[in-house]
């Protein structure tokens, strides 16, 4: 087991909290020393639960190792038992636990306690969270369903030939929901209020709020919604292999999967989906906010600046092989970088990597992503709460896609990922930090603008500098000339433009009046006059310095000491031709 500083998954007895945390009715016994126990602050910081992980720990120490640390074990599982009453015990043991082989769930089982007891064997130095939350998820599910396993060869009736039988609505289970899972809450609200409004109801969600008398109820549904696979695939394709239940594969984060997924649900439910995505296209149309305006907002005008942005995206699987499709495929993002920490996925991520033409980063080392990040020079990070302090300390905008998180990724209000609601949330997270981005380089480029400048009245409200301004407020300042770009001679005495005269404050007669022909003398340094240095701030900043050397180049070659607003223009007609 390496040792880090940062850690993208915690070992898999955290993944075990998760699910136990997540649901109602079932306690975890947790065979581990007492330093262990900070799993706690995770759910209770960071998720800011109102109560306690559902878990018992044995707390062994030191001088317990010389001693009987199983029957420390039985001590704990039947004080958990009698003291909670669950409807079902998880057993299992921490990394530090694991070396001393006491096997608790073993011992938990011989005690021959009336709830079903569900023994963890989590290999901490080989597996890590998300893996041990889908095999306790696993286990608990086939320990509770084994009973009703039909006998083999059982064809199970399609699911809408089931519904128009019993004279009901298809329902589907939503699997995967957890604890600490990101945005997990507020995705189960979105995707139930999108299935009611496809005509399919909701049987069960799980683990997220469900007992183990929901647990029981599964196999009634006629098919599973597969959220997110890291946590709920090996579960749905056990209930698929034993009880004939087919899943949804499709997961709905972003406005094209979101489309996806409802047609695959519509045809495995038998019901008609036109209605429902034809509705979100009209209210493309007419930017009705009950549906997404991620599309309208990536064709507007105001958006054409986020085109062909460097992105690199980093994260659980799921999450990240959809931020990588939304990226690419509906806001015009050039996608430089994948990668994840889920190795169980790997491929999958590897397979997306090499279709859109980059390498994929596997890896659980937060150095390694750094490097990547550094190397690729993204102008966007889509990762986790490890990739923001990354992109913090290379100062490129960062938006969280992915667990782990930080309370701050964790918000009071409805904010999910998945669905057309999920599609605008999406583009708030991401699209913000760029335009606060873009807000601060114009304000660090136009910092020497003139309206900028003390004692300047907003433009927009038609005033002008005041009287009372400095000639250092002003920016008027002379510059020593060693060169110059030679000049051809002309007539300089076209009037100043009308609309550079009212914008330095010129009458119409001093506008019409023909400027001075240039003097013909030799001229080693120009000096601006006030109202040409306040036209020249008019130009654009990433231009300024050109047309300044320009016109003192030009000033110096005519012989002009005094630079005026008629030999900004001279010089720009000259080196205009």
């Amino acid at each position: 087991m390496e040792l880090t500083l940062w850690t993208y998954e915690g070992p898999p007895h955290v993944g075990a909290m998760r699910v136990a945390t997540s649901m109602r009715g079932v306690h975890y016994v947790l065979h581990a020393p007492q330093g262990d126990t900070y799993a706690d602050l995770l759910f209770t910081m960071i998720e800011r639960r109102d109560r306690r992980p559902p878990v018992t720990y044995t707390t062994f120490q030191a001088r317990d190792l010389g001693g009987d640390t199983a029957e420390l074990v039985k001590t704990a599982v039947r004080d958990a038992y009698e003291r909670f009453r669950p409807d079902a015990l998880l057993v299992g043991e921490s990394c530090t636990a694991e070396l001393i082989q006491d096997q608790p769930g073993s011992l938990a089982l011989g005690m021959n306690l009336d709830v079903p007891v569900v023994p963890l064997e989590l290999p901490a130095y080989s597996k890590k969270e998300n893996w041990g939350a889908s095999e306790t998820f696993y286990q608990l599910v086939r320990t509770i369903l084994l009973p009703q396993v039909p006998a083999p060869g059982l064809t199970r009736e399609p699911p809408a030939t089931t519904a128009a039988r019993e004279t009901r609505r298809p329902r589907a289970n939503l699997l995967g929901a957890t604890a600490l899972g990101f945005r997990n809450r507020d995705d189960v609200r979105e995707v139930t209020r999108l299935l009611h409004d496809l005509g399919v109801d909701v049987h069960v969600c799980a683990p997220l709020h469900a007992t183990v008398a929901d647990l029981k109820r599964l196999p009634e549904a006629d098919f599973n919604i597969c959220l997110y696979p890291e946590v709920a695939e090996t579960t749905a394709r056990w209930m698929e292999k034993s009880f004939r239940m087919p899943f949804v594969r499709s997961v709905p984060i972003g406005v094209l999967a979101t489309r996806q997924f409802i047609r695959e649900v519509a045809e495995m439910a038998g019901v008609n989906a036109d209605a429902l995505l034809e509705a979100e296209r009209v209210g493309d149309a007419q930017m009705d906010a009950s549906r997404s305006l991620l599309p309208w907002y990536s064709r507007s005008v105001d958006s054409t600046y986020l085109t062909g942005k460097r992105v690199f995206v980093f994260g659980d699987a799921t999450h990240v092989l959809a931020a990588a499709r939304i990226a690419r495929d509906e806001l015009g993002f050039t996608v430089v970088g994948v990668g994840t920490y889920s190795r169980e996925y790997a491929r999958a991520v590897r397979d997306y990597a090499a279709s859109i033409g980059v390498a994929a980063l596997i890896s659980d080392d937060y150095l390694a992503v750094e490097q990547r990040v550094s190397e690729l020079a993204p102008e966007l990070v889509l990762g986790t709460q490890m990739e923001r302090h990354i992109a913090k300390r290379l100062g490129i905008p960062c938006a969280v896609i992915s667990a782990p998180i930080h309370v701050q990724d964790v918000p009071a209000r409805h904010s999910p990922q998945m669905g057309f609601e999920g599609a605008n949330v999406i583009f708030d997270t991401w699209v913000h930090p760029l335009m606060m981005g873009l807000e601060e380089h114009l304000l660090h480029m136009f910092r020497d603008d003139f309206e900028f400048a003390d004692g300047v009245v907003p433009s927009h409200l038609g005033g002008r500098r005041s009287a009372g301004t400095s000639e250092a407020a002003s920016g008027v300042g002379s510059v020593t000339l060693t060169a110059g770009a030679p000049a051809t001679e002309r007539d300089a005495t076209d009037p100043v433009a009308p609309e550079a005269a009212s914008a330095v404050g010129l009458t119409e007669e001093e506008a019409e009046a023909p400027a001075e022909a240039p003097v013909a003398a030799a001229v080693t340094a120009t000096r601006w006059m006030p109202l040409a240095e306040a036209e020249l701030r008019k130009i654009p900043f990433f231009v300024r310095g050109k047309a300044r050397r320009n016109t003192e180049a030009y000033a110096l070659a005519q012989g002009i000491a005094e630079i005026s607003v008629d030999t900004l223009y001279d010089a720009k007609a000259h080196y205009g031709r």
